[in-house]
């Protein structure tokens, strides 16, 4: 398998120093807008590095990547950059007749009247409109494999087929006890990609109404998680797995909700309050002129990278699933998990916790993909695909996930 993975970001980066310990590929090319960040992620490789190279690639130039992809023979292309660029990489890649692999799907855009009641177009909805193209190529686009989205699939899709008949309910959670020392705001993931999950409407799925949307931080609970963690209230976000989810799953209601916590939250409404969420390039007076810049890109450039502060950073992240339902008759909870802590991800990868967590499931899924255990065409999301072989492989990264029965509702009831 010769891959071309495009953005050396703080995932990107964790991806190929999970995949440099592992022989299921010939070549990695590690693109990026900035060639010195490419060049990095594989200078940190050591004697690792052989199988690696790195090139300067924009990736919202479709025909450079395309050209990219024929120019290094690359058998699939893997998608590490901010959902903006989901959509040029994703073409470029049916257009060069290889596979791809993304961890964030296309974007949305709220219904323009209803926005906190109706859907308007939804996440992934300008993927999934060209899978008659996928799979008339014969081509595999593996849509959402991260952690969240991703992982948390396929403990969905696990649920279904081991562990429940029924299911009433699943509901991906995410909760951290993380801290950054040094900074009073410093968020662990890309501020850009948190902006627009969180203050776009949430969506939900029932299964008598179909998908919905609500306010933003809409249904706070109060969720104990594993592992030392504890108890965090969770809010509504829009995420991916609500999209995915039941259209392999069969669940009377999916919902994602994220541990924020009420400063996040605060720092949220107000950049929202001022503007300071927007995309669309607003004139900026500069020392060489009027310049267009995006507001969300100068918060962004105004935080730290969230890849650099690792060595900052102590405590867990918790992704997971949690499904309610019944078995032989009976009812029955569990709370599906995948815990990290940064002190261990630093010491044997020198990557974060979240960046981390986040990177070693398309490393797998691509192992999965390489050695014929996963496959299929056209564009489909991780609960498409057979769960036990990727979770024993997550053990044997040595990346153990968990499970426990739940005793209780989320919200302690």
């Amino acid at each position: 398998m010769r891959i071309l993975l495009v953005g050396a970001g703080g995932v990107g980066s964790a991806i190929t120093r999970i995949a440099a310990r592992r022989p299921f590929f010939e070549r990695m090319v590690v693109a990026d807008y900035d060639q010195r960040r490419a060049e990095a992620a594989v200078a940190s490789l050591g004697e690792s590095a052989a199988r690696f190279g790195a090139i300067r690639l924009d990736a919202s130039e479709r025909e450079a990547v395309a050209g990219a992809l024929a120019e290094h023979d690359c058998d699939v292309l893997l998608n590490a950059t901010d959902p903006r660029f989901v959509m040029p990489l994703f073409e470029a890649a049916l257009a060069q007749g290889t596979h791809y692999l993304d961890m964030a799907m296309s974007l949305s855009h709220p219904h323009p009247t209803r926005p906190y009641e109706q859907c308007g177009v939804k996440l992934g909805d300008a993927q999934f409109e060209r899978a008659a193209e996928w799979e008339a190529a014969g081509r595999l686009a593996l849509v959402g494999m991260g952690v969240e989205p991703g992982l948390s699939d396929v403990f969905a899709r696990y649920a279904s087929d081991e562990l429940f008949d029924d299911i009433e309910e699943i509901g991906i959670r995410d909760g951290a006890d993380l801290t950054v020392g040094g900074y009073d705001f410093a968020p662990s993931f890309s501020i850009w990609t948190t902006i627009e999950e969180c203050l776009n409407p949430p969506v939900v799925y029932e299964e008598e109404r179909g998908w919905f949307t609500t306010a933003p931080f809409s249904e706070p609970e109060v969720f104990d998680f594993p592992e030392g963690i504890g108890p965090i209230e969770c809010v509504n976000v829009e995420h991916e797995e609500v999209l995915l989810v039941p259209r392999r799953v069969k669940a009377r209601r999916v919902t994602f909700k994220y541990g924020l916590g009420d400063e996040f939250i605060g720092v949220l409404r107000t950049l929202h309050k001022l503007g300071l969420d927007r995309t669309d390039p607003v004139a900026v007076r500069s020392g060489t002129g009027v310049a267009a810049v995006s507001p969300r890109d100068v918060v962004a450039a105004c935080l730290p990278d969230p890849a650099g502060l690792g060595e900052r950073m102590h405590g867990k992240t918790c992704a997971g699933t949690w499904v309610k339902g019944t078995k032989d008759g009976k009812p029955r909870e569990v709370y599906l998990y995948h815990v990290v802590d940064n002190q261990w991800s630093m010491r044997e990868y020198g990557s974060q916790a979240v960046v981390w967590q986040t990177a070693i499931n398309p490393v797998a899924a691509l192992e999965l993909l390489a050695d014929g255990t996963w496959g299929g065409i056209g564009v489909l999301g991780p609960e498409a695909m057979p769960p036990r072989p990727f979770l024993d492989l997550l053990t044997e990264y040595g990346a153990p996930w968990g499970m426990r029965e739940q005793g209780q509702r989320p919200d302690g009831s």
